[in-house]
């Protein structure tokens, strides 16, 4: 699920550079930048390590490269760096972001990173060990299964879906799932800080003897497409022509077609299930029972209370998203929307001290970013959805599990009003459990805050694997393994 406390997102995750070739000029003073330099950005509830690799080339100019451990970003060339008068400046071109930063008395150097209006301190040292990522349930091949690159059309929407399908090696037909990524981006592993959530749950249930099916959303990796312009029918959609492809497969019992959504993908996954019988049941990781509006405040509240919020803030928060979104379900129109909302926020930080405005993430060079998403197709559709209607049209069996320290998906509350949806619309074939200790990403965990997942070693544990593993084996088979 989209991380809507601030919405601060596409910050958070715009970290995963691509830049082109560097250029440096160099001074007499830069033999002592040469090195690994390291420090920590800051934002919100997230902590990112970023990593600057600097060394002199031959004719006399620098070559520099970035990290970005904690989501799995190595040798990141840089656009532009200068060192002169102990001012070290940064800069790429392709994101729109730029670091520069003052030697300090110490060795360390304090500056600033900023990308997309926003402004970020980051104290940068040198370091001997570049910091590796160790994700040891990370599967390595050969694989004991058939693993096949897969491409199929969504004709109505006009775009390509790729993905990879393995395959056990023994007889088939097999059941199946189509694994269904959470909100924003993301490729057909669900790639988030350095861990590969969708390609070791693939790996597991195939080893296990269930096929799965995980794909690129729309306009990532190999898919075409806008994802900007899309909603979760769009993607439910995309979804139906998956679950279409399945049984076009003779490996696949077409008797025995799931789905797993994780996040934003447990409210895509009833979508489907409500609109098709060849769906024959859903595994809801994280999904939402709530009506997304109300989900908004709870998140907002934990994510904010995790960062050290005072409850003066949380109020601030809650009044100025009332605000908004009173505009926005008014509002048709974005443009008048967009200048409604301004004038609202205008009014609004004037009213604000700086550490306020410093724990909201809100200043008037972020508001174009806050407001290309809030006025979106998708956040439109977002703000209005109540997954409750859905849940109680699906027949099939689900299974809804979530950690109990999600601060994303609060688990009690969310678990319960699925419980109530399923119960109202007449199914009682369901399972509903909440895995304790583990976080929205299904790790066991201390703390649950965002912060804490690229730390975490583990990926998706044992337990989480295990009870979904056997619940579909029981589904299809009869038997649990």
């Amino acid at each position: 699920m989209r991380n809507q406390c601030t919405f601060r997102t596409a910050i958070s995750v715009a970290l995963i550079l691509t830049i082109g070739p560097s250029a440096l000029s160099r001074d007499a003073t830069t033999e002592y930048i040469e090195g690994v330099w390291m420090g920590t950005l800051k934002v919100s509830t997230v902590e990112l390590r970023i990593v600057f690799k600097i060394s002199a080339n031959a004719d006399g100019t620098l070559a520099a490269t970035m990290d970005s451990p904690d989501q799995g970003a190595e040798t990141i060339a840089l656009s532009k760096v200068t060192f002169e008068n102990d001012r070290l400046y940064l800069e790429s071109k392709v994101v729109q972001g730029s670091y520069e930063g003052q030697l300090q008395k110490d060795g360390s150097i304090e500056g600033k990173w900023q990308q997309g209006g926003i402004s970020i301190p980051l104290q940068l040292k040198h370091t001997d060990e570049v910091p590796k990522l160790h994700r040891p349930q990370e599967p390595k091949k050969p694989y004991p299964y058939i693993e096949e690159e897969v491409t199929y059309e969504n004709e109505k929407a006009g775009i390509k879906l790729a993905g990879t399908l393995t395959l056990p090696r023994s007889e088939g037909p097999f059941p199946a799932v189509i694994l269904i990524t959470g909100s924003g981006p993301q490729d057909r592993n669900e790639t988030v800080f350095g861990h590969h959530p969708f390609l070791v749950l693939a790996d597991h249930l195939t080893r296990k003897g269930i096929a799965v099916l995980r794909v690129d959303d729309r306009g990532v990796g190999g898919s075409t497409g806008n994802l900007s312009q899309a909603t979760i029918e769009d993607f439910a959609g995309d979804v139906l022509i998956g679950v279409k492809y399945l049984k076009s497969r003779n490996e696949i019992n077409h008797n025995k077609i799931g789905l797993i959504g994780h996040s934003e993908g447990g409210d895509i996954a009833p979508l489907v299930a409500a609109r098709s019988s060849d769906v024959a049941f859903i595994v809801l990781m994280a999904g939402t029972g709530l009506a997304a509006e109300e989900s908004f405040y709870l998140q907002s509240d934990l994510l904010l209370k995790a960062a050290g919020a005072s409850e003066n803030v949380l109020a601030l928060q809650r009044t100025t998203s009332k605000q908004i979104f009173k505009i926005l379900k008014q509002e048709k129109d974005n443009s008048i929307a967009k200048k409604k909302i301004q004038k609202f926020m205008v009014d609004f930080l004037t009213k604000l001290s700086k550490e306020e405005k410093e724990t909201l993430g809100v200043s008037e060079a972020t508001m174009e970013i806050q407001l290309k998403t809030i006025l979106s197709r998708w956040f439109r559709f977002f703000l209005t959805y109540d997954p409750k209607s859905t849940l109680m049209k699906v027949k099939c069996p689900v299974l809804a599990i979530n950690g109990q320290l999600d601060l994303q998906v609060p688990p009690k509350e969310n678990l319960s009003a699925i419980e109530e949806a399923l119960k109202a619309g007449g199914n009682t074939n369901y399972t509903i459990r909440e895995l304790p200790k583990h976080n929205h990403l299904f790790q066991r965990a201390q703390f649950g805050t965002i912060s804490e997942y690229a730390k975490i070693e583990e990926t998706i544990s044992p337990i989480a694997l295990k009870a979904i593993t056997q619940w579909i084996l029981k589904q299809t088979t009869g038997f649990n393994k």
